[in-house]
């Protein structure tokens, strides 16, 4: 199998548990912003974690764009 289609395939039954229709839509939500991170050389755990710290941290609604992979920067370092 070739090595880019390798991730659809591993991850086929697990998207099965999506556990619904709504729960599909986040799904692949989650999938096309770690995709999106990885094309543009950002390491996926890293950002999500400095995002969704950054949303609970009180970032402005109205300025969600900035937190888009293209978009974002890191401020720190993330602990694993």
């Amino acid at each position: 199998m070739p090595l880019p289609r390798r991730p659809v395939a591993l991850g086929r039954k697990n998207h099965l548990f999506a556990g619904g229709h709504r729960g599909g839509k986040r799904w692949a939500t989650v999938c096309s912003l770690v995709g999106t991170a990885k094309l543009d050389d950002i390491e996926p755990y890293a950002y999500l974690s400095d995002v969704l710290q950054r949303m609970i941290d009180g970032h402005p609604v109205n300025r969600l764009d900035d937190l888009l992979p293209w978009e974002w920067r890191a401020v720190t370092n993330v602990k694993r």
